[in-house]
């Protein structure tokens, strides 16, 4: 095999250069055919090339034209496609969907067909991009080339807290991250992805979004970074789920969101649901029944810990009270811990808010409400956009939770807006938003005619692709 793949090689390597006489060349070797692999199946010239890699695929390309016909087979590049970082399922979602701008075009009829290696190329000189997963407990950094996030931090800042002095605080924040990075602003566009905040369709809230993200971009231009964008985190979630439209749940630090989105664009006239439960208060209060057991630890990491390792979500939770549920766990430099219904009775503050002394609304009932508006008000003659719900969040990953969310939701809406209904677990766990805004930032077009994108007054355009928000920002720098 090896024998075979250094003849095709050396074949294109020494393919005449434009010298005297070069055209009869170029005529001759356009007239030859693949001479002593014209024997072999096409399936395995295929697999000969897939071997060879993608630059000396390319390569074998300059022989004649069978060689050329070969490499550009679909099949080929594809296979190259699926070798890299992010999951081939991912990347066809990426192309076919968010290519052509914000809100996302719907095509009546098939995909329109794609050139699989002029995907390929243009992926390849998409340069890495800065992403920033901003929660409001901590924040997720990275390159968009990288297969994870390369680092995490606590959040500096409280997104959309406007009387706090926004400019300082924002600054310290990418300062820090641009520190830790080891890399100079100036050198790379960043994404920043933000929760959602001022959840209202009001003159009031938008004036307030508006204001965090011109404070987003000013900030970030004076440190001379070349491209902006800020994206939601709602938005983000769901296309890591592969998806356009769809309820995105997150479960945050502090309280848990519910949003509607048609199109990649969040739908803020429905109402996006927002319940006072988050990550902090289930943490607080598996801490309050450990301490009513007379359990000792030394901090709160602790508890988080034994949260994440060991509690779940019971399907049914008066059944789950009668069995045995006892399990332990060890905490390093703290020893072993064993916890019986704390276990699920945590989880269960999601559903019973009351439990925990919070006067709001469960997650299955504001999810609920949520559909009930989406379905009333008739904004697609598909109405089966919102049945399908994207979870995001440490929390989210708790086992049980979606299909406990599935039958809790089949019990209280109406069969025909029950029916089809769908919860999918965090793609990504705690990093869903992090890879919804890696999966956008290496598609390659030209998105300064399909997104409203905000690039530095003092650098040319930069071949990159960056989604915005679905409010446009009016910055002067």
């Amino acid at each position: 095999m090896s024998t075979i793949l250094r003849k095709i090689v050396e074949l294109a390597s020494n393919r005449p250069s434009s010298a005297p006489g070069s055209s009869r060349n170029r005529a001759r070797l356009a007239q030859s055919s693949l001479g002593a692999f014209e024997r072999l199946p096409e399936d395995v010239l295929v697999q000969i090339l897939r071997l060879l890699g993608p630059k000396d695929a390319m390569k074998t390309s300059l022989v004649c034209k069978s060689w050329k016909s070969l490499v550009s087979d679909d099949r080929l590049w594809i296979s190259f496609l699926q070798n890299q970082s992010q999951p081939w399922e991912s990347i066809f979602f990426a192309e076919t969907n968010l290519r052509f701008g914000c809100p996302v075009q719907t095509f009546s009829s098939e995909v329109p067909e794609l050139s699989f290696i002029s995907i390929y190329s243009q992926r390849a000189q998409v340069p890495g991009a800065l992403i920033i997963d901003g929660g409001s407990g901590y924040c997720k950094f990275g390159w968009s080339k990288y297969d994870c996030p390369s680092g995490r931090s606590a959040t500096f800042l409280e997104f959309g807290n406007i009387e706090s002095p926004m400019h300082a605080r924002l600054r310290h924040f990418f300062a820090t991250i641009y520190s830790r990075m080891q890399v100079r602003p100036s050198t790379q566009p960043i994404v920043v992805s933000i929760p959602i905040c001022h959840y209202d369709d009001t003159e009031s809230a938008k004036a307030s979004r508006r204001q965090l993200k011109e404070a987003i971009y000013s900030t970030l231009f004076e440190m001379n970074v070349p491209a902006v964008c800020a994206i939601n985190q709602a938005t983000l979630s769901l296309y890591a789920a592969r998806r356009t439209s769809g309820i995105s749940v997150n479960i945050g630090f502090q309280s848990t969101s519910i949003v509607p989105i048609l199109h990649g664009k969040v739908m803020r006239k429905v109402g996006v649901e927002v319940t006072g439960i988050g990550a902090l208060k289930l943490t607080g209060f598996l801490r309050e029944l450990m301490q009513q057991k007379n359990m000792s630890f030394e901090s709160l990491y602790t508890v988080r810990t034994l949260k994440e390792k060991l509690c779940y979500v019971a399907a049914d939770y008066n059944a789950e009270l009668r069995k045995n549920t006892e399990a332990s766990y060890e905490v390093s430099g703290e020893g072993s811990f064993i916890l019986s219904k704390e276990r699920f009775q945590t989880g269960e503050i999601l559903f019973q808010p009351r439990m925990a002394g919070v006067r709001t609304m469960g997650l299955h009932q504001a999810i609920a409400l949520c559909m009930d508006h989406c379905h009333a008000a008739e904004l697609n003659a598909d109405d089966t956009w919102f049945k399908t719900v994207v979870l995001s969040g440490g929390t989210a990953c708790l086992p049980g939770l979606a299909e406990r969310l599935e039958k809790e939701l089949h019990g209280l809406l109406p069969p025909s807006v029950a029916s089809g209904i769908r919860v999918v677990t965090p793609p990504y766990g705690a990093d869903t938003a992090w890879f919804g805004a890696k999966l956008i930032s290496n598609v390659d077009c030209d998105f300064s005619r399909h997104y409203r994108v905000f690039w530095h007054n003092t650098v040319e355009h930069i071949p990159w692709a960056l989604v915005l928000d679905e409010e446009a920002v009016s910055t002067q720098v």
